[in-house]
């Protein structure tokens, strides 16, 4: 099994099999072992601020700790040579969030957002990840930086 068709199972359970992220209507656009992008399109039970009409902050960081979980996996998947179905059996149900800071940098404000990640570091127990999130105009609505178990 290759590296994107491990990937790719990951991505539509992600997408798929979670309730939450189908409550919010998350969608996982890109993920491969170079990045991970992740958007939503803003509905009305997205919004955190009626008067003003923007992107509930916990969604925000929702966005931003599922992109850096994928990110996670992705560079687990990555040191692999040879990634088997067992590397998703083993590794896939241990990952888990550690710590997760958010810095909320604008209002979120538009019609789609957009979450990408990138690896720190990564090892065999531990993965540390950098996110973005930027609407659909380009503004930068916040970052995050996570750590992850991965083994």
């Amino acid at each position: 099994m290759t590296s994107q068709l491990i990937l790719d199972k990951v991505s539509a359970i992600f997408s798929e099999q979670l309730p939450f992220h189908r409550h919010l209507g998350l969608k996982v656009v890109r993920y491969d072992t170079e990045g991970v992008e992740v958007a939503i399109d803003m509905a009305d039970h997205l919004i955190g601020n009626v008067h003003q009409q923007i992107l509930h902050g916990g969604v925000t960081a929702t966005l931003l700790d599922v992109t850096g979980g994928l990110t996670a996996f992705a560079g687990v998947v990555a040191r692999e040579v040879d990634p088997g179905i067992e590397l998703l059996q083993q590794k896939l149900p241990k990952l888990g969030t550690i710590d997760l800071r958010v810095d909320y940098l604008r209002p979120g404000r538009g019609q789609r957002f957009i979450a990408t990640g990138t690896i720190i570091r990564t090892g065999n127990k531990v993965a540390v990840c950098r996110m973005e999130l930027h609407n659909e105009e380009g503004s930068h609505i916040a970052f995050g930086t996570g750590t992850y178990l991965v083994g």
